[in-house]
């Protein structure tokens, strides 16, 4: 479903010098797997997302996903892209706090201009998957972390993506919040959800839902397992 093939990626810091976030690096996901991309900060992790979500471009390689050539898209069609097939979970949820839980949820909704009733309908069972309806119109700066949790998990999810990305998802939760995250991620795998998460949070190692460890170093493939 996706491939990086050769991929480099150089971020430029001026004129005179850049950081090889990636180099020349090759991974495959099939659909449905739950990915666990396994590095200390700053390793590459994020980048792969990145590029995945085609948020950036590598500066030399391809990434295809589902056959299409993302990393050659131009910026309007990488938007669509986004819209139609990613769903993103952040470490600090990227909400914001003084809209409320249903504003946070549907944005991603929003370029599309969905009929009002269909839009409500979507929101109240995306709502009631993750136990949120009662908070519809609580403003977000108002909820407790584990909530804001499953805001930002509910608006990664509001499109139906084929694909989620999750960037250190439990950086910021105690014990609990962490397992309950697991537990969602239980969920969007029986949906056949593509998973891939970049983290070195010792809680995702060696879970049974996990199909593959990415260990990544200095921008390049350790091992893969």
């Amino acid at each position: 479903m996706i491939k990086l093939q050769n991929i480099t990626k150089n971020y430029n810091i001026s004129n005179a010098e850049s950081i090889l976030a990636l180099n020349n690096i090759s991974l495959t996901f099939k659909e449905g797997e739950l990915i666990i991309l396994k590095g200390a900060s700053g390793s590459g992790k994020s980048t792969i997302l990145s590029l995945i979500a085609g948020l950036q471009k590598p500066t030399s390689g391809e990434v295809i996903v589902d056959k299409k050539r993302i990393s050659k898209l131009t910026d309007d069609f990488s938007s669509l892209y986004r819209r139609e097939n990613i769903g993103f979970v952040f470490q600090k949820y990227n909400l914001i706090p003084n809209l409320s839980v249903k504003e946070n949820i549907i944005l991603p909704l929003i370029p599309n201009n969905i009929d009002e009733n269909l839009l409500q309908t979507k929101l109240n069972k995306i709502m009631e998957k993750f136990n949120i309806e009662h908070k519809e119109n609580i403003l977000v700066k108002n909820l407790s972390g584990g909530e804001q949790q499953r805001v930002a998990i509910a608006r990664a999810h509001i499109n139906n993506p084929k694909i989620i990305l999750a960037d250190e998802p439990t950086a910021n939760l105690d014990k609990v919040l962490s397992e309950n995250f697991i537990s969602i991620l239980r969920e969007l795998k029986n949906s056949n959800k593509t998973i891939i998460i970049a983290t070195h949070d010792p809680i995702f190692f060696n879970l049974d839902i996990v199909d593959k460890t990415i260990n990544i170093q200095n921008g390049q493939i350790l091992l893969c397992s």
